[in-house]
């Protein structure tokens, strides 16, 4: 998304093609930093889970110290493609937002902060880490004047991050909440977390639409600006399956028999990473699309 609002057709496709390889390994290597240093620290509460049994065992045999060497080196040669950016782009702004970024990311699962459990605190880390910072990076590596309709749609895309992600932590809640772990959904109960993501999937789907329909029709093609209606597609198909997830919610909060639905819940969640994949690599094919646009005749 960052990389469709902010590249011009001005650039060399060589300026282009380097500029992009670098930011998306840098982009994709932080990414599993983050992913690594999650499952080192969420072992002890991994091992308790069934579903993970296979990642507790494979950080077992590769070792935890093997995984931290590795992080290092990893965290070394992000940070030297980070200074060849800035040298090239000669924009320090970048090199802040990495290191929040990747600090944010670290301290999201690491302790004494271990912000993953401290509730309010959490989806503000986690809409920055996933979304706010790697759009406006890939963003300010082609551009330096932000957009009104990018921060429209920039707004939405934070909204839809943290709404797909509540029913992974809807899966995860009785694991957490049993080992007094303060997520965001275990501070608001089943109920509201899982209506709070019914209405930031909805409104986030409704401000990114709005913005990139905006931006196509008026600014390129007209008829480009119908291609929103996937993203409409997607996401009805997604909400869904969260108002399923909601009743279910409902009907647990209201049952004397809590164990069978406790199962239904956890099985209907545990679907939440194609619901993820679905809406956002539609937001993946308008990017590629409003892309397209800017570089075709």
């Amino acid at each position: 998304m960052g990389l469709a609002w902010g590249a011009s057709p001005l650039l060399s496709l060589i300026d282009l093609m380097v500029l992009v390889a670098l930011s998306f390994t840098i982009i994709n290597l932080s990414s599993a930093i983050g992913a690594q240093v999650n499952t080192i620290y969420d072992h002890e509460l991994d091992s308790r889970d069934d579903r993970k049994k296979s990642l507790v065992r494979a950080l077992s045999d590769f070792g935890q110290r093997r995984v931290k060497r590795l992080l290092l080196a990893e965290f070394l040669f992000a940070l030297s493609l980070v200074s060849l950016l800035l040298v090239i782009t000669g924009k320090p702004i970048l090199l802040f937002m990495w290191v929040a970024g990747i600090s944010l990311g670290y301290l999201y699962s690491a302790p004494p902060l271990r912000i993953k459990a401290r509730s309010w605190l959490a989806p503000f880390t986690l809409i920055l880490v996933l979304a706010i910072f790697p759009v406006l990076f890939e963003y300010y590596i082609f551009s330096s004047v932000l957009k009104p309709l990018f921060l429209v749609s920039l707004a939405g895309l934070a909204m839809t991050v943290y709404g797909v992600i509540i029913p992974t932590e809807i899966r995860d809640y009785f694991v957490d909440k049993a080992m007094e772990i303060e997520t965001m959904t275990v501070r608001l109960g089943l109920v509201k977390a899982s209506l709070l993501s019914i209405l930031l999937l909805s409104g986030g789907g409704i401000f990114v639409g709005a913005a990139f329909f905006l931006e196509l029709a008026y600014s390129f093609r007209s008829a480009w600006g119908f291609s929103v209606l996937t993203l409409a597609v997607a996401d009805y198909i997604a909400l869904r399956r969260f108002r399923k997830l909601y009743c279910l919610s409902k009907e647990y909060a209201s049952s004397r028999d809590q164990g069978s639905i406790e199962k239904d819940i956890v099985s209907l969640s545990a679907h939440n990473p194609r619901w993820i994949m679905l809406v956002t690599q539609t937001y993946s094919l308008l990017s590629i699309i409003l892309l397209m646009s800017r570089f075709l005749p």
